[in-house]
């Protein structure tokens, strides 16, 4: 029995008992609002309900007497195997055997379908991150975006949502002078300028730039040989940036340049569309933001009185230009250097009209460090000051890379260690995810060589505790996927997937598939192969949900 059907059996009960109480009492009550939970200790049984707690005092009832009454009344329900009151009014529910291992089949028949909906099919977004400036590789900050972002990308999408992965690539500003005269330096010989970029991925890119173009670029004048190298030096720049994140899974579905939001007018469309609404005004030569009216800090300034737009300009060009995409949910990536840059930013959405946490959204992701050896690594022997993307990638693979930078919180710093990704042992949160699902497939083959199949199924026989156990997680599946979506937190799957994992080993250890010696295959065999496909079919969604391959071999 599924939540879904759980729910409404609940209701089925619950409804003519609140009316006969309270007439009208049930008008408007739904199943969704009769919240099930899985309870932590499952001694208490396979789902929990405060349903009577939460409809008593609204019937005039007392909370533990309703409870009573649902219980007795859920008993009669077919699939149920016992229900008790807890405490001042909970309703613990036990299923039985039967209906809870029917779950095993319907995971493989769902397959890779299983955990997905289309609850967030109204959802248009536009997920933008990463967007590290074309002046060198990706840092460490920026990789931990790579696999967060684009593993909330395939989590929002399997809930029904239309996503669009989004680089704003930043051709505009000082970084990028400064980048064209570290080329320009590295050409010529000279040392790195005090505020440039060093490294050897500099001295690189300034050959290939000599190499690319056409013509004596050394017979330039020293504006039109900056202009040169900034030019072809970001181009070559972002196709590294690009290489680097189609190696490490990450591909986009746009590449949006932010020279073309000062070219095609779009801050001044954009500054025209908040005049109209009455939120700009000028003052001292200068056009201003009236954005606190909308809980900034401070009002900012748009276009200064020299006529040289202002940071922010971009920012609301930008933002316009995606609602104008038809994008209803912007969500925007950035590192904690970024922190103070929220306010100003949801004040920005509402003097548009739209609601700031909804229509935009900002996440903020902390730092990573690299520890080997029990010391953090600092150095790239590419960058310069920086690990890179590669550095990590190279020395432990992308899908130990990937599945540790995904399986923490972005709200809090992150300390990757290197010798614990290298090590194929339990120890090693990737490998002992991986190396379960390989489990499964290796029992999966040794039961095709021993004759076991799937030809019976009599879920009733899956009534071992560790049976108990792994299929209560493995109804948890859609859930985590449902809520990791809602709160933009890819973690919960990596988290889940881990004691996935563990109950899947256990049962290994406790329940056999295939027929000992000479034995003969019976039903409970036949029936604890679809158990074990099942697990691992979740395993193998909930790792593609996260980008991170589910070998069947280890």
């Amino acid at each position: 029995m599924n939540p879904e059907a759980l729910s409404a059996a609940l209701l089925a009960v619950i409804a003519p008992l609140a009316e006969a109480r309270r007439p009208g009492a049930a008008d408007g009550l739904t199943a969704a609002d009769l919240v099930l939970d899985r309870p932590k200790n499952r001694e208490h049984g396979d789902w929990a309900s405060n349903a009577a707690l939460k409809l008593a005092k609204g019937i005039g009832a007392n909370p533990r007497e309703f409870a009573a009454e649902i219980a007795e009344g859920l008993s009669a329900v077919e699939g149920i195997a016992d229900v008790e009151v807890a405490g001042p009014g909970f309703i613990n529910i036990r299923l039985d055997a039967a209906a809870a291992g029917a779950l095993a089949k319907t995971i493989v028949d769902a397959g890779a379908a299983f955990g997905t909906n289309a609850s967030r099919a109204d959802e248009v977004i536009n997920l933008e991150f990463v967007s590290a400036n074309p002046t060198g590789p990706i840092h460490l900050g920026g990789t931990r975006w790579a696999a967060v972002g684009d593993s909330l990308a395939r989590i929002l999408a399997s809930q029904g949502a239309s996503v669009t992965r989004e680089y704003y690539f930043n051709d505009h500003g000082a970084q990028i002078d400064r980048f064209a005269r570290s080329l320009v330096a590295a050409h010529e010989g000279l040392p790195t300028p005090e505020d440039g970029y060093g490294g050897g991925y500099i001295v690189d890119i300034a050959r290939r730039v000599a190499l690319a173009y056409e013509g004596d670029i050394d017979a330039l004048d020293a504006d039109a040989k900056q202009e040169a190298f900034r030019e072809l030096g970001v181009g070559f720049m972002f196709e590294e940036i690009k290489k680097s994140l189609h190696e490490f899974g990450v591909d986009f579905d746009v590449y949006f340049h932010e020279n073309d939001l000062h070219e095609s007018g779009a801050v001044e469309r954009a500054v025209k569309r908040l005049d109209e609404l009455g939120h700009i005004f000028e003052d001292d030569g200068a056009v201003w933001l009236r954005s606190t009216t909308f809980g900034d800090d401070r009002d900012r300034v748009v276009i200064r009185s020299n006529g040289t737009p202002a940071y922010i300009s971009g920012d609301l060009a930008y933002y316009l230009d995606k609602r104008e995409r038809g994008f209803n949910r912007c969500i925007i990536m950035l590192g904690a250097d970024h922190h103070g840059y929220v306010q100003r930013l949801m004040a920005m959405c509402a003097a548009f009209g739209d609601e700031p946490g909804v229509n935009l959204q900002i996440l903020i992701g902390q730092m990573v460090n690299l520890v080997k050896d029990g010391q953090p690594m600092r150095m790239s022997k590419r960058a310069g000051t920086v690990v890179t993307l590669e550095d990590l990638v190279e020395v432990v693979g992308k899908d130990a890379a990937r599945y540790a930078l995904v399986r923490s919180s972005t709200d809090s710093n992150l300390d990757v260690d290197l010798d614990v990704l290298q090590k194929r042992t339990n120890d090693n949160p990737v490998f002992y995810v991986q190396y379960a699902h390989a489990r499964t497939h290796n029992v999966a083959r040794n039961a095709a060589n021993s004759g076991v199949d799937r030809s019976e199924f009599a879920p009733e026989l899956l009534s071992h505790e560790t049976e108990s156990a792994l299929l209560g997680a493995l109804q948890e599946f859609p859930r985590i996927v449902a809520y990791a979506a809602e709160v933009r937190e890819p973690h919960r799957i990596a988290r889940y997937l881990e004691e996935l994992a563990g109950l899947y080993h256990r049962w290994y250890d406790n329940c056999r598939v295939i027929p000992l010696g000479d034995n003969p295959v019976e039903p409970v065999h036949r029936t604890r192969l679809w158990l074990n496909d099942a697990t691992g079919q979740v395993l193998r969604n909930g790792l593609d949900l996260l980008g991170v391959g589910a070998p069947e071999r280890m």
